[in-house]
């Protein structure tokens, strides 16, 4: 069982994860393709997992200019207010970091299945220790966090 995309997944995505209280940028394309993307994969999910996916999945290409308010529980997508913004998904850190866990909990359940490698695996780990940081600084600071992605 592989992902089946609608359109092809880039080989080049940085993923924007960013706060008042400290930003980092995800430069792989895996952590794209098997967390951000994992609401995708034809996976049996529960109603709680299927909503922690879809919350990242509809984390928005920062060129993307739908004025179209997007929403979910404890989430939303926060439309650009000028020609120099650009929409991002706004949360707190602990909702995100909720659902960063859960996808990362049912990759690796699913590792075989979604046909995701040993090597993007570490790969992906290490960016979320990365995230799992700037997360922790936002909830230290109580600010919320933005997220965005450009390909």
């Amino acid at each position: 069982m592989n992902f089946t995309y609608g359109d092809q997944t880039p080989s080049s995505v940085n993923i924007s994860v960013a706060s008042r209280a400290g930003t980092y940028t995800v430069g792989d394309a895996s952590f794209f393709r098997y967390i951000v993307r994992l609401a995708e994969a034809d996976l049996n999910l529960s109603k709680d997992e299927r909503e922690a996916l879809e919350m990242l999945a509809a984390i928005p290409h920062a060129f993307f200019d739908d004025e179209e308010v997007v929403w979910g529980r404890g989430w939303r997508v926060v439309p650009p207010v000028s020609l120099d913004d650009w929409p991002v998904l706004e949360s707190t850190p602990q909702r995100i970091r909720h659902a960063l866990e859960t996808a990362r909990r049912i990759l690796w359940e699913n590792a075989a299945p979604v046909g995701v490698s040993a090597r993007e695996i570490v790969a992906i780990e290490n960016e979320l220790d990365e995230v799992f940081a700037v997360l922790k600084r936002a909830e230290d600071a109580g600010v919320p966090v933005n997220i965005s992605y450009v390909s």
